[in-house]
């Protein structure tokens, strides 16, 4: 069985990701209804295998992003082709970031939505795997960034949407989140979070508070996949608009 190794492939071009990708994983594919089209998503085909023990030594890394989470395919399927597919208008292509991109379905399901993406993780081969599958997809990859959301960087601009899924299983990255929204949104952007019900939660609504945002609107949609039952949270949060004070003379 072949496993990861630290073999850095940003240096390859989009259409020789694939075939690099599975020389050097045990790979699967899955097909999902997106958008109203086949997505295939190229994947590890087990997560255990890619478990390092310096990754989880310098930083309590584990490889969450090889996997397809049911957060995520509640997110692409249902909402952001779903609900914001159909949501642009002008002329002006939307600028979209994805925390935590893992293989890449949220960040092509936004590209489909028509929006220019930059797909972010922790884990250099999570890029690789989402370049891959965006370019299989639609003959284009995103843009792609290493971030660490402790650190996040000051050059990635106004953005008019930032999506995240299953990412509050940790209660630091619950209060990590709401700065990086408040600071990285344009005026009138959104950050939508799916979430199955974990940990962070309450603390994700309170430090979203302190930072000036407001959760616009909670949908619950129900997920089935053999054994796996799950409730997906979609939240859409934005800034606190602070009404004018009326003119007086």
């Amino acid at each position: 069985m072949k496993s990861g190794s630290t073999v850095d492939l940003s240096g390859l071009e989009d259409d020789e990701l694939v075939e690099a990708l599975a020389m050097r994983f045990d790979t699967a594919v899955t097909d999902l209804d997106v958008g109203g089209r086949v997505v295939r998503i190229l994947r590890p085909r087990n997560s255990d295998d890619l478990i390092r023990e310096e990754d989880f030594v310098m930083d309590e890394r584990l490889p969450y992003w090889a996997d397809i989470w049911p957060s995520s395919t509640i997110l692409a399927e249902r909402f952001v082709c779903g609900e914001l597919g159909g949501s642009r208008s002008g002329d002006r292509i939307p600028r979209g970031l994805e925390l935590g991109c893992g293989v890449g379905l949220v960040t092509t399901a936004a590209m489909i939505a028509g929006y220019d993406m930059i797909a972010s993780d922790y884990y250099t081969d999570a890029l690789a795997f989402t370049r891959a599958n965006a370019f299989t997809a639609l003959g284009r990859s995103p843009v792609v960034r290493m971030i660490d959301w402790r650190h996040f960087p000051e050059d990635v601009g106004e953005l008019d949407l930032i999506v995240a899924s299953d990412v509050l299983y940790e209660k630091e990255y619950a209060r990590l989140l709401p700065g990086i929204f408040r600071n990285a949104l344009a005026p009138g952007g959104m950050a939508v979070v799916a979430d199955p019900g974990r940990v962070g939660v309450p603390e994700f609504m309170e430090s979203c508070g302190d930072a000036g945002l407001e959760v616009r609107s909670k949908v619950t949609y129900p997920f089935e996949a053999e054994e796996i039952k799950q409730k997906i949270d979609i939240y859409q949060i934005a800034q606190v608009v602070v009404p004018l004070a009326p003119l007086t003379r």
